[in-house]
């Protein structure tokens, strides 16, 4: 984590310290939680609509904390404060003036759908040769990023930073604060599509990761995606100096394709050209379904530009962990698997879901789905068209709940006959219907967006620690 003088974290933020003599003081850390305050950690105060974190200052300040921050329109500041003109800003450059003292690599990883199981296949790679820091569950934002780069130890080789958003001009803060040396883009699917609109839309969002780029940096993205390529292409879309580009996925134009992949019951099996491109290299993906290891192909662009050897990046990939709620397997006591993916959910990551279902060899297939939100106008429609897109001998009963929910059994029923699909509006009536026909050997899927909280309706199976 940081560790420097008050008098260096006004230089680095630009502010300027309320009592010259405190300038001495040694900070530890940052934090913007007052109630779980470090010893000799700066606080900084945040403000919103309905908040405004200097109220909390001296409570900090009596917890431990060394020091605050101290927006300048703010009256009465402590005596060992930075005064800043916005304490948002000042913590983001803060964070990239941290950054830029340590002279560690960057990654970013971006993209609508797998960026957080990318970061974390990334950061398992590289971990192999280096020392890796990478960004906590999803701390992706213009606060969690901030706070993540300030954690960093200083001994930190590579930092691999997801980058998250909602609307434009997001990711390219982010990006001018991190300065990436190279970027990945997962891919653009249509989470998003209520605040932006459309897919185009979304991808230059997305390709806002260039704004901050270093020269010679690198681009990997999604070869499979033609719309990076028409954003890439457009005028506006800034282009780092001498920027390398390299894409993954199945199409034939693209730099890393695997060969055949193998689903096993917890794992995933591919191989992939060398870099000579004549010999192939194994891989094993403790992970199921093709769309991870699409996402996987993306941690062997890094590794290779990293300097990692095939076996380094195999052995990398095999021991990864990835944040929780992200297709976590569990055997419950009755017998049935579940699959647990109620992190996220979009169409494009819903259909992906099911294909891992259905590729799947046990007893019955069960996918319990609910709501994908900020979706637009078009949910009702999106929805309808998931469930209709959902083919007969894929799955073997399916159970929706929500509104939007609702709108996937519509479509299904255009193929399913009634007893194999329920929709429900309570979560205890979905319970009971489960929990009638899950049996031994059953697999049971679960996938909606975060804000439905469907693991709710299997909280009492799962045996992972969040």
């Amino acid at each position: 984590m940081i560790e420097t003088t008050l008098q260096e974290v006004a230089s680095l933020c630009g502010g300027t310290l309320a009592v010259p003599a405190c300038g001495g003081y040694i900070i530890k850390g940052v934090s913007t939680n007052s109630r779980s305050i470090a010893q000799g950690a700066l606080f900084v105060p945040l403000r919103g609509e309905r908040f405004d974190g200097h109220l909390y200052a001296d409570q900090a300040l009596k917890g431990g904390a060394a020091a605050t921050l101290w927006q300048a329109d703010q009256p009465n500041p402590p005596k060992a404060a930075v005064i800043v003109e916005d304490t948002y800003t000042a913590l983001q450059r803060l964070a990239s003036g941290y950054l830029v003292k340590l002279d560690a690599k960057v990654v970013a990883v971006t993209g609508s759908n797998g960026k957080t199981t990318t970061k974390d296949l990334i950061a398992s790679v590289l971990s192999e040769r280096y020392k890796v820091h990478k960004t906590d569950g999803n701390f992706n934002n213009h606060i969690g990023l901030p706070l993540t780069v300030l954690s960093m130890p200083h001994d930190t080789d590579i930092a691999v930073l997801e980058m998250g958003m909602s609307g434009r001009g997001e990711i390219e803060l982010l990006s001018n604060i991190a300065q990436p040396d190279a970027a990945v883009i997962t891919n653009i699917g249509e989470a998003h599509l209520l605040q932006l609109g459309s897919r185009e839309e979304i991808a230059r969002a997305k390709l806002e990761v260039l704004s901050g780029m270093r020269e010679d940096g690198l681009l990997v993205c999604h070869g499979d995606e033609p719309l990076i390529d028409l954003v890439l292409s457009e005028p506006e879309t800034k282009h780092p100096e001498r920027m390398r580009l390299q894409r993954f996925g199945m199409d034939s134009r693209c730099d890393i394709q695997p060969g055949q992949v193998t689903m096993l019951h917890d794992s995933s099996l591919f191989a992939v050209a060398a870099p000579d491109g004549h010999d192939m290299t194994s891989f094993k993906l403790p992970l199921l379904g093709r769309h991870n290891v699409i996402n996987a192909l993306a941690a062997i662009a890094i590794g290779r530009h990293f300097g990692l050897d095939e076996a380094q990046i195999a052995h990398g990939l095999a021991r990864a962990q990835v944040s929780g709620m992200r297709f976590e397997r569990t055997v419950t006591a009755d017998g049935w698997t579940l699959l647990n993916d109620a992190y996220n959910a979009s169409p494009t990551a819903t259909l992906a879901a099911l294909s891992v279902l259905a590729e799947l060899k046990g007893g019955k297939r069960i996918a319990i789905l609910g709501d994908m939100l900020e979706l637009g106008p078009e949910e009702a429609r999106l929805h309808y068209e998931v469930g209709a897109s959902i083919a007969p001998g894929s799955i073997d009963l399916l159970l929706t709940y929500g509104a939007l929910g609702e709108e996937i059994a519509k479509g299904a029923l255009q193929h399913f006959p009634a007893g194999a699909v329920y929709s429900f509006d309570e979560k205890e009536a979905l319970k009971a219907c489960l929990v009638k026909h899950a049996a031994a050997g059953d697999i049971v899927l679960v996938k909606a967006s975060r804000g439905m909280k469907l693991e709710e309706v299997v909280n009492e199976w799962i045996n992972v620690e969040h």
